[in-house]
């Protein structure tokens, strides 16, 4: 069971679904810091799955993101990578054979690396960690994550990071269906809102970077009343100006009787549409504007030839006391399947400088 890495160029990684894996997303995070590294790796088959009978090598390129800490140190981060997903039981030791591997590549001043794993949650298919409504509790605790995960690697050396960076919960819709079954799909509620918002004339149109401003000061209000962090205008600046014949943004704003209520950041990639960014007015609710634009934003990702739609972030289930269950129950309208990932993970390679790093993410 092998696993090689080699260096590529981060112009030649391959536009894949997932937009953290793409050039793209390299250049954006370029110019917040990252320093991006592009690799090939190649895989044994048999390192995915067990039973594997054939020596078949299988190939992925994937993009590594390195950011420093301080004090001289750095660690390498990989958006929701590897893409190549093994079978349950050897998730633990793809991922320390890949880190591996990957060490000799990275600079000596690396404390760990953290992967954001894409990968289905081990604990999302096993019945003991659903409530009697069906609603998923999440995994168990860290400690005993960390005892199966590393269960077949010779270092167990893997560990649970002390938070998550991009989603790890998301709706996927299926935009394999027709819009008639897209909306059949939908909770009644979100059908007869959509509808609403077009009887009342709320029009959604696509606009480019000259609209920002515009975007920006309704993002902006989203996030203060909502009490949460939000994104710096060059941010958005940057998502246009990185946009290449792979990947397309595009900033979408409902309008009724003139007045903007609520706007979205949508990209695609290969055959992937993310919901990225949204924001909305605090006023005129009842024009469903919101809805309106949903819709549009679906629609407009199947005319692009995209296959999925990832709503990109809510919680896990429909706990109340949650900050998103707002935004749950907002996006589960639309009828999309609920998905829960593995979330982020780290290997360490300096185990001094790692604990006092991950302390210090722990009191942040």
């Amino acid at each position: 069971m092998t696993c090689t890495a080699e260096r590529k160029s981060v112009d030649q990684i391959n536009t894949t679904n997932i937009l953290p894996q793409t050039p793209f997303w390299a250049k954006v995070k370029n110019k917040q810091g990252f320093k991006p590294n592009g690799f090939r790796l190649t895989v044994s088959k048999e390192l995915l799955e067990p039973d594997a009978s054939s020596p078949q090598q299988l190939e992925e390129d994937l993009l590594i993101l390195i950011k420093d800490i301080g004090e001289g140190h750095c660690f390498a981060y990989v958006p929701y990578g590897p893409k190549l997903e093994p079978r349950f039981e050897h998730q633990g030791l793809f991922l320390e054979k890949l880190s591996e591997s990957l060490k000799p590549h990275l600079p000596e001043t690396c404390v760990f690396i953290r992967y954001d794993l894409l990968w289905e949650n081990q604990w999302a298919g096993e019945e003991e960690f659903y409530d009697s409504q069906g609603n998923w509790q999440g995994p168990p605790s860290a400690q005993t994550q960390e005892f199966r995960v590393n269960f077949n690697t010779d270092h167990w050396n893997l560990r649970k990071s002390p938070g998550d960076a991009l989603p790890k919960n998301t709706f996927f819709l299926d935009l394999a269906r027709g819009p008639e079954e897209l909306l059949y799909e939908m909770r009644y509620n979100t059908r007869y809102n959509i509808r609403q918002a077009s009887k009342k004339g709320v029009e959604v149109r696509e606009h480019g970077v000259d609209k920002l401003d515009d975007w920006y000061a309704l993002y902006e209000e989203t996030a203060l009343r909502k009490g949460i962090t939000y994104q710096t205008k060059g941010y958005f600046l940057e998502l246009f100006a990185q946009q290449d014949e792979e990947v397309r943004v595009c900033l979408l704003m409902a309008a009724h009787e003139g007045q903007e209520l609520a706007s979205m950041l949508l990209v695609l990639s290969h055959k992937r549409a993310t919901y990225l960014f949204g924001a909305s007015a605090s006023d005129k609710r009842q024009a469903m504007a919101s809805y309106a634009l949903q819709w549009e934003a679906i629609k407009r990702a199947k005319e692009f030839g995209c296959e999925e739609y990832d709503m990109f972030g809510c919680a896990p289930n429909l706990d109340r006391s949650h900050p998103l269950h707002g935004v749950h129950l907002y996006k589960k309208g639309f009828g999309g399947q609920l998905f829960h990932r593995m979330g982020c993970w780290d290997y360490p390679f300096r185990e001094e400088e790692y604990e006092m790093f991950k302390a210090q993410e722990m009191y942040h």
